[in-house]
This record gives structure tokens, C-alpha cells and sequence, in this order.
């Protein structure tokens, strides 16, 4: 069996979260999905199961931290500064907050990171894996 990655995320509103993971690019599985959770994929083996408040507190008894915190980042791959930037726009234009942390721009990596409504920190990077010396 493959090794793949869920990352639960509590939200605040399901229907708001999945329309923001939708534009960003995550497909949504209808199988694993009903009113408390949906679960959301980016590729074979990454996804998100999003929660309500509700949900989340069944799961654990530690507190939801405010949208302001930031007790982790995540990323996700773009094929192109493009992709990047598409990603950044499409954050923006669906509840979520774009260029919460500077731009990163260097010759082998440009990256633009967001906030999901929810305050998630997620970074879109694309990275020139040609200018790296792979056979080391």
C-alpha cells in the first residue's frame, strides 16, 4: 500500500472551505464526505479531510486556535510561477487572504504563500529542479 498524507484541518464553514480548496485546485471525494466533513484531494497521496467545529472537538479536546495563530505552514507544488500566481488569485478571490508573507522570488524558486478563510497558512512554490545537482 502506498504511503499517502490527510491533513484534518477544523473550519468554521464546510460549504465556504470546500468552494476555497475547489478554486485552489483539491478535487472533492464525495465518499468520505457528508454535512460534519469533507474530504479533499490534491493528488494520490495527499489529501485533507475538513471538519466542522462540531466534528473536530469529537476527534480531540484541544482548542481550536484562533484564525490569527500559526502553529504550522504548508505547501504545495506548482508546475509553473504561473500556477503560483493563479493559486494565489484564486486564495484571494475565495475567502482566503493572498501575500500573507512576503513574495519569495530566486532564480530556482518562486513562491507566494495564503491564508485559507479558516487562517491556514498554505505556501504555492514552484521550484526549477534544473538548476539543482541531482547525482549527489
Amino acid at each position: 500500500m502506498p504511503r499517502t498524507i490527510t491533513i484534518s484541518l477544523p473550519v468554521t464553514d464546510l460549504e465556504a472551505s470546500k468552494a476555497f480548496y475547489t478554486a485552489i485546485g483539491f478535487v472533492l471525494n464525495p465518499q468520505f464526505t457528508d454535512e460534519s466533513a469533507a474530504f479533499m484531494v490534491w493528488s494520490e497521496s495527499i489529501s485533507l479531510m475538513l471538519l466542522t467545529h462540531e466534528k473536530w472537538r469529537t476527534l480531540t479536546s484541544r482548542p481550536i486556535p484562533p484564525k490569527t495563530s500559526s502553529g504550522f505552514g504548508l505547501t504545495l507544488s506548482c508546475d509553473s510561477r504561473e500556477e503560483v500566481d493563479a493559486m494565489n488569485k484564486s486564495a484571494s478571490e475565495n475567502g482566503g487572504i493572498a501575500d500573507i508573507n512576503p513574495i519569495e522570488e530566486y532564480a530556482f524558486m518562486y513562491g507566494r504563500d495564503f491564508a485559507d478563510p479558516d487562517g491556514h497558512i498554505w505556501g504555492a512554490k514552484w521550484i526549477d529542479m534544473s538548476q539543482f545537482d541531482m547525482s549527489k
